[in-house]
């Protein structure tokens, strides 16, 4: 299936998803909304995600889409890394770790397997 819009990547959908999961978290829980630095930055990282998605499916070639799905893969990681912080000290509820901590794995598993697909295809 040939894609016309980066709106029609799952992967771009399940990061617009965990962004709003994301963004969701943040509005509800005070500790979280008092840490500045913190929720500013697990929300960034979130966007650089969906964006990246976006930016790199409009570049008009698969190594340059490739470069920017790394990037998102990346943040991937970033969200990641930011929910272990976010549990250890105590932002968030286990159920809630594990929710999107099993999102943002998700995402990253899509965009790897994207990756491996583009550099394929390039072969």
């Amino acid at each position: 299936m040939k894609y016309k819009n980066f709106e029609e990547l799952q992967c771009w959908q399940d990061a617009r998803k965990l962004v709003k999961d994301i963004y969701d978290l943040a509005g509800k829980n005070d500790i979280l909304k008092r840490d500045f630095g913190f929720r500013d930055q697990i929300q960034r990282a979130a966007i650089s995600i969906m964006n990246n998605i976006a930016e790199g499916f409009d570049t008009g070639s698969s190594s340059s889409f490739v470069r920017f799905l790394g990037y998102s893969q990346a943040s991937c990681s970033e969200v990641q890394s930011m929910l272990y912080v976010a549990s250890d000290v105590g932002y968030v509820s286990q159920e809630e770790f594990k929710n999107l901590c099993g999102l943002t794995l998700s995402v990253r598993k899509q965009i790897k397997g994207f990756i491996k697909y583009l550099r394929n295809k390039a072969n």
